[in-house]
Formats: structure tokens, sequence, C-alpha cells
């Protein structure tokens, strides 16, 4: 199976890190091609806006089906959106039969993607953060090589959630600050009876309140079946929020908001992480232990 490396936002620092992810991934029976990807430099960026554009539009180039698989996030997307030709990307993309992949900065692609072409693309590993890993998780890779070559994928989240009646509806998300820059921009998917997955790292319990509620009073959330909070990570709270955390922050959010929010979704930043199909077909099943996500409705390589 073909995997293409692209770099349209940061460069791999270390660069040792994206190697060995190279590595792994040829051990795992991946072919990898695109390694220039990774030697790109330009100030915090992984070249010139010119030539990640370009890198952007070369995804899905060829006749060889594969996964474009992101080197990193970062930033820098938010630079090209104007610029990005979506109708071409998804031309390539269903003549080839390419699955795209990555997370975090990659956000702001995916969505404005799948608001402009309705495409579904994959929030999952990246080469240096996940494949690149000391180990490397094998939920990861297992989930990741599961949803690239099953057309339907169930995984239990051993978390008890206060819901018991199952939803089902669009699957679109990702990084909640990508999320809320879209607000207001033709960017911003404008998805009804949606399953809106979220996640970030290094915000503190309140701002993460504070930019769902930011997502509530812009009319997003009221669009939704459900919620589901991904990893918050990396954050720090101090004396001065006397006992304010994430998990007093979602136990006011739920009693706030009429929008049910379910947690422990395994993917973020964090070594332990599904693969999510955005803009596929997502059914959360609640049960005594924790709860269900079956996805499906997403394209898929042969094995």
């Amino acid at each position: 199976m073909l995997i293409r490396l692209h770099a349209p936002s940061g460069y791999p620092h270390p660069v040792e890190r994206a190697e060995r992810g190279i590595a792994v991934l040829r051990e795992l029976g991946y072919r990898v091609e695109g390694e220039g990807a990774i030697a790109r430099r330009h100030q915090r960026f992984a070249g010139t806006d010119d030539e990640r554009l370009a890198d952007l539009h070369s995804i899905g180039a060829g006749d060889t089906p594969g996964i474009a698989l992101m080197v990193r996030g970062g930033y820098g997307l938010s630079r090209l959106l104007e610029r990005i030709d979506y109708a071409r990307v998804a031309r390539q993309v269903a003549h080839s039969g390419t699955l795209m992949v990555g997370h975090s900065d990659f956000t702001a692609f995916q969505l404005a993607y799948l608001a402009q072409t309705g495409g579904v693309s994959f929030a999952g590993p990246m080469l240096s953060a996940d494949f690149g890993a000391e180990p490397v998780d094998p939920f990861m890779a297992a989930h990741f090589r599961a949803v690239t070559t099953t057309p339907t994928v169930t995984e239990t989240i051993a978390e008890p959630q206060p819901y018991d009646v199952p939803l089902e509806g669009t699957l679109w998300g990702g990084n909640l600050a990508m999320l809320c820059s879209l607000v207001g921009t033709p960017w911003m998917p404008r998805i009804r009876d949606g399953i809106l997955f979220v996640e970030d790292v290094n915000e503190h319990p309140y701002r993460v309140e504070r930019m769902l509620l930011q997502l509530w009073q812009a009319g997003v959330l009221s669009g939704q079946r459900a919620v589901l909070l991904g990893d918050f990570s990396s954050y720090r709270t101090t004396d001065y929020d006397n006992g304010y955390d994430l998990g007093e922050m979602v136990a006011w959010l739920r009693a706030t908001l009429p929008v049910p929010i379910f947690t422990g979704l395994p993917f973020g930043h964090c070594a332990r992480k599904m693969t999510l199909p955005v803009g596929g077909h997502a059914v959360v099943a609640p049960h005594a232990l924790g709860y269900t996500l079956t996805l499906s409705a997403y394209p898929v390589l042969s094995a």
C-alpha cells in the first residue's frame, strides 16, 4: 500500500523523528514516497506559501491509489485557504483513489474541503508525531489500517456517559482552535444533525469552554446531535482555578447546553488515537460501561 508524504504546514522538528516515521511505515509494509517533503524549510513553515500550495495541489495526482499522509501540523494552512483549488484536489483524489489523513493544523484544510466539495478526508495520525514516536502506539497503527481498508469499523470507548439514547449523523470536526477560526468564513461546513468531534493541546479548560461557547453562540452546536470530546492535554491548572478543571468544565457545559457532550474519545494530540472520517457517518450507542462509535460511508483502499 502506497503512502505519499505531504507537508502543508510546519516542518518536522527534529527531522530525525520524521525519518524514524518513514522507517516504521516501511516496516509496517507501506511503500513510502515524497520524502523530500520533510526537507523543505522557510521560516517556521515546510516551504514557502507557493511550495506548500503546490504540495496540496499534488494530492491525488497520478493514477496509483494510496494514502496522502501529512508530515505534521503546526501552522500554515490558514494562509492558503483562499488560494486552494478544492475542486482540483477532489477530482484528483476521486480519479486516483487517494485517502487524505492528518490532524491538528490540517483541520483547516479538511473542513474547507468538506465545505467546498463535500469530500471525505480522515482525521488521524501523522508522520512525525505518531509513526515517528518511540514507541509507536499499536492501537493507533491498527486503527489506521482498519479504517483505511474496511468500510465499516466499530470501536468501544470504555468511559461511562450520562446518556442512554443512540445518536447518528455526519461525523465532522477536528482541532477545536482551527474549527473556531473558520466560524463566519466560507471554509466552515454547514452540517445539520451532525456528530461533532473536537480536541486540542496546550489549552486551559477555560479556553476550551470559551471556544465551545463560541460554537454554541454562533449556532454551530445547535445543529449537532452530539459533541464528542477527544484528548485535551498539556494544560496546567493553578491555585487560582480553585478546583476548576476539565472535569468541572464538562459538567458545567452538560448542565448548560442542550446538546449531549460525550467524553473519552481517543483522538487528538495523544499517542492512542482513532482514525476518523471527516464527512463520513457515525452512530454513537451508549451502554452501561461507555459507548460504541460505528464509522461508515467513507472511501477505502484494498488491504
